[in-house]
């Protein structure tokens, strides 16, 4: 069955704790409270015990040495184990049953919803099997079954909707960090990331990768003359044209630009005048199309790193603006 956990860091130290807990109480219960007990059960209680402590420390210490299928599995073998001891010793009381909530509360938290569903289930038949086997009166026994599928299907319904909300704002969020307000483009944060997987998947595969410098020019003066709006709006605009090709574009800050495009010197520059020319078909601007100085340097002709392609690309801008601006200028080829 197809699956999925939520948050595996958190998982591996719910299980860890569960294990550590059950070994000390392990201990406890069956060997120093019961030294009486003949040597064999002592044994096996100690053994449990020290399973239990195994499990917690490798959860703790080397969780990805465990299958993948483990994690699944964990409530639905806890749930059936609750059920063995709750049969075994003939325990209906209410306390026993609360032993039902870690595989609930980890299903409902980790897990998806099929497998919450299944642990629900499975907690329902366990508790009817040993409420029904040993209840004296069935009417009671059928209501307590009942009150308790009950509780624990509204409780997993509670968290795993929590789980959801919570789940949500953490990707709102993530999206707000990543992004600029004004153009809706990648920030400096978000493009740093990115620079660094795709000059490293380039690097790998000898693909090569071109970096973009885009400065809008004469922006201040914009903001001068025509306000703060009419430069907010030639910001958007500009974003709008480096957006049109699929590329990953960011704002850098302020008026600067960069895209980073799968492709050699020759690709870039034709997507450079692309863009250019998409800014200067912009209509509805107060103070007209801006005009783009544009830098472009790529991976392997031009830099052999990240921080190179990042530096050869300024290089390049700077170059552009010396040449009179509204022009796009290619790095000098790396030695």
């Amino acid at each position: 069955m197809p699956f999925q956990i939520r948050d595996q860091h958190g998982a591996a130290r719910s299980v860890a704790y569960l294990m550590l807990a059950a070994a000390v109480y392990n201990l406890i219960a069956s060997v120093i409270t019961k030294l009486s007990e003949p040597l064999v059960e002592l044994i096996a209680g100690a053994a449990a015990a020290l399973g239990f402590l195994a499990i917690g420390v490798i959860c703790l210490r080397r969780p990805q040495a465990l299958p993948r299928l483990f994690w699944p599995a964990v409530p639905l073998l806890s749930a059936v184990t609750i059920t063995g001891l709750n049969y075994a010793t003939r325990d209906t009381t209410l306390g026993s049953q609360l032993f039902y909530l870690w595989p609930l509360l980890y299903s409902a938290s980790f897990l998806g919803r099929w497998l919450t569903v299944a642990t629900v289930a499975l907690i329902s038949a366990g508790h009817g099997a040993v409420a029904f086997s040993f209840s004296p009166d069935l009417r009671h026994a059928a209501a307590d079954w009942f009150a308790i599928t009950v509780a624990m299907a509204m409780t997993a319904f509670v968290v795993a909707g929590l789980r959801e909300r919570n789940t949500r704002l953490l990707e709102v969020l993530e999206v707000q960090a990543s992004s600029d307000a004004l153009t809706g483009l990648a920030n400096r944060r978000a493009f740093d990331e990115e620079l660094t997987r795709t000059v490293a998947a380039a690097t790998a595969g000898g693909d090569p990768v071109a970096l973009i410098s885009v400065d809008v020019d004469h922006f201040k003066s914009i903001n001068d003359t025509w306000g703060h709006a009419a430069g907010d709006h030639a910001l958007r605009a500009v974003a709008d044209a480096l957006r049109d090709g699929g590329h990953h574009v960011a704002r850098l800050g302020g008026d600067e630009f960069a895209v980073l495009l799968r492709g050699g010197p020759d690709a870039a520059v034709r997507y450079a005048d692309q863009a250019r020319a998409r800014v200067e078909a912009t209509a509805g601007l107060p103070c007209g199309p801006p005009k783009l100085s544009i830098g472009i340097a790529v991976l392997p002709d031009h830099a052999h790193t990240a921080e190179e392609l990042q530096r050869v690309a300024d290089a390049a801008l700077y170059q552009a603006k010396e040449r009179g601006r509204g022009q796009s200028a290619v790095a000098v080829s790396a030695a």
